[in-house]
């Protein structure tokens, strides 16, 4: 190679590298040069996050936020958000990712970055004890007669749409709205993920309600981050290794799905010995 034609390829390699390095971090730079880290959830999915009798957000997904600011050594930030308005929130920048019981879609990954699984969930049916006594499949609810409540933009919203088509949908904006609804006797059942309803149905036995032993489907939930930062992929994808290989993952799925002190802290609810049959 010619001596001029190599400086002009490594003068251009050069402006090709610090290009893709000015532009590798941006989020990340917005973290550390903030001190913080916004991350939103919707506080209404226990056991991963969930607002306690004074209105403080816990669970999984905080734990795991708390750890990624600590690691960045910044402060956490928790911006509580309706679930249909999360994806919105990151594409416009005003939280830096999403930990809120999100499942990696490949819709949702055109238009965000997923890191995980962190956990593996799936679908289950929440309703009153003869209800879940009768149903042993989609095929129990598939008629017009009956009604089922899901969460506005969720995978539940997605799921009733394919197999449960001809029931009547009620379209909620938050989990504790269709909760409500089941209890008050308004639907039949709602649809939601496994943990969410092993959980309320522990919670609200004295009112009658119950949920299927197994997830009815297979749903992995990821970290949702912006996708022009691969710096904070790239972060997070190496420190949710880090914390798998370690079994700090593990120890803190425990601390959230076997243990149950918790559940005290929580409105309008019963001390139960264990949350999941093993």
């Amino acid at each position: 190679m010619k001596k001029g034609v190599f400086v002009v390829f490594f003068v251009f390699s050069l402006t090709f590298l610090f290009s893709i390095t000015a532009l590798a971090g941006p989020v990340i730079d917005r973290i550390l040069q903030r001190g913080e880290l916004v991350v939103g959830m919707s506080g209404d999915q226990p056991p991963l996050n969930v607002k306690t009798k004074d209105g403080k957000i816990i669970g999984l997904d905080v734990d795991l936020s708390r750890i990624m600011a600590d690691a960045m050594g910044v402060k956490l930030k928790i911006e509580n958000i309706p679930f249909h308005k999360l994806l919105p929130a990151l594409q416009e920048g005003k939280i830096d990712m999403i930990l809120s019981n999100m499942t990696m879609t490949q819709t949702r990954n055109l238009k965000v970055a997923f890191v995980g699984p962190y956990f593996i969930s799936g679908k289950a049916l929440l309703a009153k004890v003869d209800t879940i006594i009768s149903f042993s499949g989609t095929k129990d609810i598939d008629k017009s007669d009956f009604s089922v409540a899901v969460l506005k933009g969720s995978t539940s919203h997605v799921f009733v749409k394919q197999f449960v088509p001809k029931a009547k949908h009620v379209i909620t904006k938050s989990l504790d709205e269709s909760l409500d609804l089941v209890i008050q006797g308004k639907v039949d059942a709602m649809v939601s993920d496994y943990p969410f309803c092993v959980v309320s149905a522990f919670r609200y036995k004295h009112k009658g309600l119950a949920t299927v032993k197994t997830p009815i489907n297979f749903e992995p939930i990821g970290i949702a981050l912006p996708p022009n930062d691969p710096l904070l992929i790239n972060w997070v994808e190496n420190l949710l290794t880090t914390l798998k290989a370690t079994n700090i993952l593990m120890n803190l799925s425990k601390r959230w799905f076997e243990e149950t002190s918790w559940l005290k802290r929580l409105p309008d609810t019963k001390d139960y010995t264990m949350l999941f049959q093993k």
